[in-house]
Order: structure tokens, then C-alpha cells, then sequence
């Protein structure tokens, strides 16, 4: 994990990590399912709240969720998954890249062109690849105020994907997350 800061790779978070183990677990249950199940709470524009209660959870483990495809590949998608941890301490980005994206190059983000920087991937699952960042006031501050998030992949080093994703309604839903 880490966070978003202009031309900076993330850091990996081993402490963090491990604190958060059990929610990052719900949440990635959330990943894996966010298309398939779990109620849609609210709807915020172009994002969802969508809240599921995973196995062994104690409680209802809520996301707020957009998921697009590439404008000139139907085929390839990528889904933006946003939560507070259980303490209310940290906010996470995960996101979801399609399995075969370039692991080294990371995934890219700009905020309505201005790059914000570049998050490792943590893991592969078996509909995705994942990267995962802390999210900080600076970068919710740019997600609000912010007309289109572009988030970029590599399938090979000189070939990016970009996947421009409206953040229209993104504030509002941030602030319905329980």
C-alpha cells in the first residue's frame, strides 16, 4: 500500500498491512464480487454504494464502486473500489486491473490530465490484478473537485490503457460510506 503522490512509485506499507489484514480481506471479498453481488445502497451519479456482509465479518462492509471499460476495447475493464477501514483511520483505493496488465509498470492515475502519480500492484486474484493505495486528504480533495479520474495499465511497456472514469458523484457517495 501508499499513496498517490505526483511522480512517486507508492511504498509498500508492511506495518499497515498488517494491521488492516481482516478488513482489507473484506474487502477484497467486495472485489471479487462487487459486479455480482451485494446491495446497491445508493446510487451517486456514476458511482455506487454497495454494502455486503462477507463471511466471518462481524458487520456489513460497505464500497463505493465504478467500474468501466476501455474506450477502445470493450473487453478490457477495470473496476475503482473506495472504502474506510473498520477504525475509521484510513481510507483504501483498490482497484481492479485486468489479469495480463504489465505487474512492473504499475498502475497510472491523472485527475482531469494532471498526473497524479502511480501505485504498485499487490496481487492478482483470479479476476484480476490489484492495486491498492492509502488514500490521503490531498487525494480525496483532487477526487472531488475533479471532472474525470484516468487510470492507466500496461500490457506491454510502451503500450498504455487508459480508462477515463467520471467523478461525478464521487463526493457525495464518499461521504454515504458508513
Amino acid at each position: 500500500m501508499g499513496s498517490f503522490s505526483p511522480g512517486m512509485l507508492f511504498r509498500t506499507m508492511r506495518s499497515l498491512l498488517a494491521a488492516t489484514a481482516v478488513v482489507l480481506a473484506v474487502s477484497a471479498g467486495i472485489a471479487e464480487r462487487a459486479s455480482a453481488q451485494g446491495a446497491v445502497k445508493s446510487v451517486h451519479n456514476d458511482w455506487q454504494v454497495r454494502c455486503d456482509t462477507p463471511p466471518g465479518a462481524q458487520g456489513e462492509q460497505c464500497a463505493l464502486i465504478q467500474s468501466v471499460t476501455a474506450e477502445d476495447r470493450a473487453n478490457v475493464g477495470l473496476t475503482v473500489i473506495v472504502l474506510k477501514t473498520a477504525d475509521q483511520k484510513s481510507r483504501l483505493m483498490r482497484v481492479v486491473a485486468p489479469v495480463g496488465v504489465l505487474l512492473p509498470s504499475g498502475l497510472g492515475l491523472k485527475i482531469d490530465q494532471a498526473d497524479v502519480g502511480r501505485a504498485g500492484f499487490v496481487r492478482c486474484l483470479p479476476n484480476g490484478c490489484v492495486a491498492e493505495v492509502v488514500m490521503d486528504d490531498n487525494l480525496i480533495k483532487q477526487l472531488r473537485s475533479g471532472q474525470t479520474a484516468t487510470f492507466i495499465i500496461f500490457q506491454t511497456p510502451e503500450e498504455g490503457i487508459g480508462f477515463p472514469m467520471s467523478l461525478k458523484g464521487f463526493g457525495e457517495g464518499y461521504d454515504k460510506l458508513p
